[in-house]
């Protein structure tokens, strides 16, 4: 029994806490590391005796963590990333809660367990961020003493990690829609400048339109990378002499 330990809310009073000051966040911020320092903050204030948190992300651009309470997270999280080993990762790879009780005799991880000892973290609990089939990353929690991790924190931490899932997921799906629109938009932009390219070289040599694109795809080798350049720099000139 811990001494002193306040009465946990119920379960389902804390998460309806993380859910509405979250979504408060996602109206006023556009970053995920704003709403993920929410997550990992609630999370500090809810296990006791916490000494830091945060939230590892697993994606194409490689591991990288986000919404740490504490530089020494930032700091065990990336000596889990470049010795390749530790918790977060396992969290990750094996898709479940994973529970250190005591990193000074925990043998899995050495390296990098003697590593977090000297940051003045000596236990943690990490839950995996799942979405459908894919492992997004993990939510941990560390604490400066040995053990201490009840049933009631390793469910909190799991609930918790479901709510930085929708998170990150939410922020990947926008990020995925920024991109194809600005794909669009280049896209547009492309077609526009080949289609006055087109109408400039027309008007120049009396030419008819497959003339002119003609032109333009035998002076850019038919990539289409160049023939945007070669377009461009048609309708640049004409620009020019009308100076």
């Amino acid at each position: 029994m811990r001494q002193d330990a306040p009465q946990p809310m119920p379960l389902a009073d804390e998460l309806s806490v993380v859910s509405a000051r979250v979504s408060g966040l996602l109206l006023s911020e556009e970053t995920v590391a704003a709403a993920l320092g929410l997550v990992s903050s609630l999370l500090l204030e809810t296990v006791p005796e916490a000494a830091g948190a945060g939230v590892t992300i697993v994606d194409r651009s490689g591991r990288r963590t986000s919404g740490a309470t504490d530089p020494r997270v930032e700091r065990a999280d990336a000596l889990q990333y470049e010795l390749d080993e530790g918790p977060c990762l396992a969290a990750v790879a094996g898709r479940t809660l994973v529970r250190v009780e005591d990193l000074r005799t925990d043998g899995r991880w050495p390296r990098w367990a003697a590593a977090a000892v000297d940051l003045g973290l000596v236990s943690c609990a990490s839950a995996p961020l799942v979405a459908g089939d894919r492992a997004l990353g993990a939510l941990k929690v560390y604490r400066g003493g040995a053990g201490g991790f009840t049933a009631h924190d390793a469910r909190v931490l799991t609930l918790s990690a479901a709510q930085a899932a929708l998170l990150v997921t939410h922020v990947t799906a926008r990020e995925r829609a920024r991109r194809a629109s600005d794909d669009l938009r280049r896209a547009v932009a492309a077609r526009d400048v080949v289609s006055t390219a087109k109408g400039v070289l027309m008007a120049r040599h009396g030419i008819g339109e497959e003339t002119a694109l003609a032109m333009l795809l035998s002076r850019s080798g038919g990539d289409a990378g160049t023939l945007r350049q070669a377009a461009r720099a048609v309708v640049d000139s004409a620009v020019r002499r009308l100076r």
